[in-house]
């Protein structure tokens, strides 16, 4: 693709800089005005600009997962509206079977207008504490149809030339658990679209529109003459990679997701061919998730001067069999489907690590754990909606996994216990890394995080989403797996396990302890130099039991290391494991015992 004539590149970044800055405004907007902990803490959410065509020109910095979701669903709005298309209406849209993602996730679009003419759009994605449905959260495993999820708003007009539509309103009010928490962030996404537009308009009078609309163009061209290049720079080849869901809360199944990733000249072909069929319960990514989460993953292996818009999509190709587990087909249920699109994101850096072995990271851990509560006290519902899911970072080439850091997919952050216990009724009993839980490597996996959930209320139902108990985290370059995960009710008297994927009630004092999937190393656990394993043990990150997995003999006292004990060891862990695997590979809790 060659560079538009009559362009100044200079001006072009201007632009570029400042449509990316109006998008951060609108998600700064968002935080500021928001009603619920999913958005306002968690920051489940993503804001975006777009060209009168529908082409992403610049996204927030939130949710890299939502980079390749918010277009399709902007698509099924323009095509379903066509030329009613009118100055003061805004969009909404949340059918999973109409270019959007899950229930949960409200998309708002407000065409921008210069002169009753079209020239851009712009867009605020958010998680909503509820959308109704059976289940508190409307994120249950255990749905077996769409239907049973929640309200389901295909592209509809929440504005009609700038009048509310008042019966859409009331529909979405009575049917949600929490009206004051989802109109509410439903209004800080209106206030975020309207923030946008007023930069975008900043814009058309320093430029002019037409002169406007054609940089946003070249912007996009730009990114995709960028992304061509860096793939250019890739090996060519072919790489295969399999991950795997432990189960869909119905059956003890493990869900193959297997990946064919080819480079070839400037382009990337990911084939999902061959991944299992779509699964009985919610936690199906969409296909349109699918995409959005291969784009996260590639773009973390790209230049930060590449930025996240239509360009970077165009040079990557995403296929796979409608009626798998990443396209599954109406009325298939999704909403849990941000595990799937996590293990899809672990699927495409399997197979890149052996195509970059010295640049990506081993997989990261979290477990993926989504948790909610919900119920009522004197006839006022409650629900609690938090994603502890995001990390901890896998071990990588050049240094250690960050601890209960966010996976490189996401930008999101853990309710703060202050947050939680002022809003909700719950008390955080324990919030702590886990010693041992990242693989062992020379760069070690990150560590996973404990976090324990005391009811105060008399009563709620309680649904757990996580993964990572059968099949760990990877290892890269040698590296060992990270721990697995754990859900335990009551730790302190009967201290049951918990299968992956639950619903149950609980009664007040109960407490749910979530324990995060450590991440995976990187490198052979024999090259780390024993004095970063001995500030490891002195900073209770690795247990003196621990450091033997690295060859490395610590004294009794826990602060010094036997020199000589620590050779012998390191010899004999060499000589009885022989040569070490270098490829990726996920194992199964079960094997490492």
């Amino acid at each position: 693709m060659t560079e538009r004539q009559g362009l100044d590149p200079i001006t072009r970044n201007i632009i570029k800089n400042y449509l990316e800055s109006a998008a951060d405004t609108m998600a700064v907007t968002v935080v500021r005005t928001a009603r619920s902990l999913v958005v306002r803490d968690n920051m489940d959410f993503s804001t975006a600009i777009f060209n009168a065509e529908g082409d992403q020109v610049a996204q927030g910095l939130t949710l890299p997962f939502h980079m390749g979701a918010m277009q399709p669903a902007l698509a099924a709005v323009r095509e379903y509206f066509v030329d009613d298309i009118k100055p003061g209406d805004i969009f909404a849209n949340n059918d999973p079977y109409e270019g959007a993602s899950h229930l949960p996730d409200i998309f708002l679009f407000k065409p921008i207008f210069v002169n009753e003419l079209l020239m851009g759009w712009t867009c605020v994605i958010a998680h909503q504490t509820d959308i109704g449905g059976r289940v508190a959260g409307g994120n249950a495993c255990d749905n077996t149809e769409i239907y049973q999820e929640g309200l389901r708003l295909p592209p509809l007009k929440l504005y009609e030339e700038g009048e509310l539509n008042k019966a859409v309103w009331r529909i979405i009010e009575k049917n949600v658990r929490v009206p004051d928490k989802v109109l509410g962030d439903i209004m800080a996404q209106l206030s975020a679209i309207r923030q946008g537009e007023k930069e975008v308009l900043r814009l058309v009078a320093d430029h002019g529109l037409e002169n406007l609309k054609n940089y946003m163009t070249d912007i996009i061209d730009y990114t995709e003459r960028l992304t061509r290049a860096e793939i250019e720079d890739l090996p060519n080849g072919t790489w295969e990679f399999t991950d795997y869901v432990d189960d869909d809360g119905f059956s003890d199944d493990p869900i193959a997701i297997k990946l064919k990733l080819t480079i070839e000249a400037d382009e990337i072909l990911l084939d999902f061919t061959g991944t299992s069929p779509q699964a009985k319960g919610s936690i199906n990514p969409n296909f349109a998730f699918t995409k959005s989460a291969c784009y996260a993953a590639l773009k973390n292996l790209t230049s930060p001067t590449v930025s996240a818009n239509a360009g970077f999509f165009r040079p990557i190709k995403v296929i796979a069999e409608p009626g798998s587990y990443v396209y599954p087909q109406h009325p298939a249920p999704v909403a849990a489907r941000g595990l799937g699109g996590f293990r899809v994101a672990h699927t495409v850096f399997g197979a890149m690590a052996q195509a970059l072995p010295d640049k990506v990271p081993a997989a990261w851990g979290g477990g993926e754990i989504g948790a909610s509560y919900g119920g009522y006290i004197d006839g006022k519902a409650f629900v609690f909606l938090e994603f502890n899911n995001d990390g901890p970072r896998g071990g990588g080439p050049y240094a250690d996994g960050p601890d209960g850091a966010t996976a490189p997919v996401t930008n999101q952050s853990n309710t703060p216990i202050e947050s939680i216990e002022a809003d909700q009724p719950l008390r955080i009993t324990r919030y702590e890394y886990v010693a041992d839980s990242g693989g062992a490597g020379k760069f070690r996996g990150g560590l996973g995080v404990i976090r324990e959930y005391e009811l105060t209320a008399d009563e709620a139902t309680v649904q757990i989403r996580s993964d990572r108990h059968k099949f760990l985290p990877w290892g890269a370059q040698g590296g060992s797996p990270g721990s697995q995960t754990h859900s335990i009710l009551n730790p302190a008297t009967e201290n049951r396990e918990l299968p992956s994927k639950f619903m149950m009630d609980v009664k007040k004092g109960d407490v749910y302890r979530s324990v995060q999937a450590g991440a995976g190393g990187y490198g052979d656990p024999l090259e780390r130099e024993p004095e970063a394993v001995l500030k490891d043990v002195l900073l209770e990150k690795v247990t003196v039991e621990g450091a033997r997995e690295y060859g490395v003999v610590v004294m009794g006292d826990g602060t010094s290391i036997d020199a000589a004990a620590t050779k012998e060891l390191r010899d004999k862990i060499g000589r009885e494991r022989g040569p070490l695997s270098l490829e990726p590979k996920v194992v199964r809790a079960s094997e490492i015992r």
